[in-house]
């Protein structure tokens, strides 16, 4: 449908080259901006949209309306304007309400963003009642200019004034406003701009995204307590932010627009439980069809106006402090919770992609549920990946052991390449640990007199060769990581080693088929070993070999293997 609108406005605009406009009515940006959406069935026409008098409206007059627009005049001298936040002049990005003017900013990352020219401006941000509430769980937001964080704020007023930039030239930023903290919370309202520009239009939206991806999760999607410095400290809004979130670095990858729909405790089948209990009061699938669940903002969603290309469901934590107590019972009851939120999603979302995953906090004893309810859909267009359990110990902890800023920046990488491959695009690598899925093992030669047996630890994937005799050369005794297929690019490899304090050995990163065809090479003489090389060339079937025949009887183990690839 895209594909076939754009074809036919760009045969109408090359009609339009030769005709001049009947009237010569003044036009604004917000009267190009409604006949571009009616065009393409987005909005209702109106005869004002037919700008050339032919009575008759169609690209042509889309056409005739943008360039009288850019041919209006400056209003010569500076002036100072102040420009409702309505979406006329701001792009929004995710579940969002207006009322009376304001643009009340409600889920998680929710956010407007615009281009703004002139030499001094200002944003006028609105709290509601949630501001007078405990400092901990008042609603937080960022303003960015050009990309930068120029504030940052846990709103406790009913209006702020935040200056963007000043000075005695013109010129034109990027200006967003997001909600950092999440639904649960409370709601960000943005009021105005004010400018002092020449500009009759020195406020308008920047433009949209190719791909829009939604995200549906809870206090790992909101980012809860990711600013926080230790797993001691409890929940407030003050380290909760969305910008740190998977879910958001996930869509910049991507250069994707996103939205969320994500609150803390919330499961599929049950909400956080603490007693044992059914949670029922903190489920998705309820309110999923909402703008959100709290605080007037329960307005119905307008999904066929805000499509995704995408949706991306993480939720199973919460349901899992319930389901662990009688898996045998209660994972059956989730599954089949799962399957009917995945009906609805699909309901909602019917040309959309949908990938589900679980894990990154644990609870993995849940995830052949999520696997069962893609399979029994049985819809094409639904996947799903298992995340990996977040490593406290190399990767830092948030409040109340939830992910470290780092896990999250690593999850980005899972949840892109994931999402590339259900919509069958081929992503970069960058990011991700091309040794995660490789088979882990060693290989001792008898005949040379080798002896000793290994040990693979699947929980944190570590690799323990005991020798008792190394045999006659370096590969009589080899750990290795196989099976791993790379892309051209930087990488970096990298791995710990205990019981090999005395102990110099070789490592190489070669092929499989000619070991004769090394990539990366080098000699262990540290605990700790990090090495970049740069790949010239895919190479499939690659390996990572530990040479240790000639190291004598030793106990050596492998922990932490990576091998990221970084550009």
């Amino acid at each position: 449908m895209k594909l076939r609108t754009i074809a036919v406005l760009c045969t109408a605009l090359l009609a339009a080259e030769a005709i001049l406009p009947v009237t010569a009515a003044a036009v604004s940006g917000t009267d190009v901006r409604h006949l571009a959406k009616s065009l393409t069935g987005a909005g209702e026409l109106t005869a004002a949209d037919d700008f050339d008098g032919s009575k008759s409206v169609n690209a042509i007059d889309l056409t005739l309306m943008k360039r009288s627009l850019l041919e209006a005049p400056d209003l010569g001298d500076l002036t100072e304007q102040t420009i409702t936040a309505i979406t006329d002049v701001t792009k929004v990005i995710g579940r969002t309400v207006t009322k009376d003017g304001v643009t009340w900013l409600v889920q998680s990352g929710a956010a407007v963003e615009c281009t703004v020219t002139g030499t001094e401006a200002s944003v006028t941000i609105a709290g509601d009642g949630n501001t007078a509430g405990d400092e901990k769980y008042r609603p937080r937001y960022g303003v960015y200019v050009d990309g930068e964080l120029i504030k940052d704020v846990v709103m406790g007023e009913t209006e702020q004034t935040v200056p963007l930039f000043s000075g005695n030239t013109e010129r034109t930023a990027t200006v967003k406003v997001m909600h950092l903290s999440e639904a649960n919370n409370g709601a960000i309202g943005v009021k105005s701009f004010k400018v002092t520009s020449k500009r009759s239009e020195p406020v308008k939206p920047t433009a949209k995204k190719e791909l829009t991806i939604e995200f549906v999760g809870d206090s790992i999607t909101c980012a809860y307590g990711v600013g926080a410095d230790s797993q001691y400290v409890s929940f407030e809004t003050a380290t909760e932010d969305f910008s740190k979130s998977y879910a958001y670095l996930a869509a910049q990858l991507l250069d994707a627009d996103y939205s969320a729909v994500s609150y803390s405790g919330y499961g599929i089948y049950s909400g956080y439980s603490g007693d044992g209990k059914r949670n029922t009061d903190s489920l998705v699938p309820p309110v999923y069809e909402q703008v959100a669940k709290f605080g007037g903002y329960d307005a119905k969603w307008d999904f066929a106006a805000n499509p995704n290309d995408v949706v991306f469901i993480n939720l199973g934590t919460n349901d899992d402090s319930y389901a662990k107590d009688d898996l045998e019972t209660r994972a059956p009851l989730y599954q089949a919770a799962y399957v009917d939120f995945l009906k609805e999603v699909r309901k909602c979302n019917p040309d959309a992609a949908i990938v589900c995953t679980l894990g990154i906090m644990g609870c993995t004893e849940l995830y052949p549920s999520i696997e069962a309810a893609v399979k029994e859909v049985g819809d094409p267009k639904i996947f799903c990946y298992e995340s990996p359990t977040h490593n406290i110990q190399r990767d830092g902890i948030g409040a109340d052991w939830h992910p470290s800023p780092v896990t999250h920046e690593l999850n980005s990488y899972l949840a892109a390449s994931n999402i590339c491959k259900a919509l069958g695009i081929e992503y970069s690598g960058i990011g991700l640990d091309f040794a995660a899925d490789g088979e882990y093992g060693a290989a001792l030669n008898a005949d040379s007199g080798a002896a000793g047996w290994p040990y693979y630890a699947e929980w944190n994937k570590s690799l323990n060769i005991n020798i008792t005799s190394g045999g006659k050369t370096a590969e009589d005794v080899i750990g290795y990581v196989r099976g791993l297929d790379l892309k051209s690019g930087t990488y970096e490899l990298s791995f710990t080693v205990k019981g090999a304090d005395k102990i110099e050995f070789p490592y190489v990163l070669r092929s499989m088929a000619d070991p004769e065809t090394v990539y990366c090479s080098g000699t262990v003489t540290a605990a700790e070993i990090t090495k970049t090389f740069e790949m010239k060339a895919p190479a499939q079937d690659c390996e990572i070999v530990f040479l240790l025949g000639k190291a004598g009887a030793a106990n050596v183990t492998f922990e932490n293997i990576f091998l990221y690839k970084r550009a």
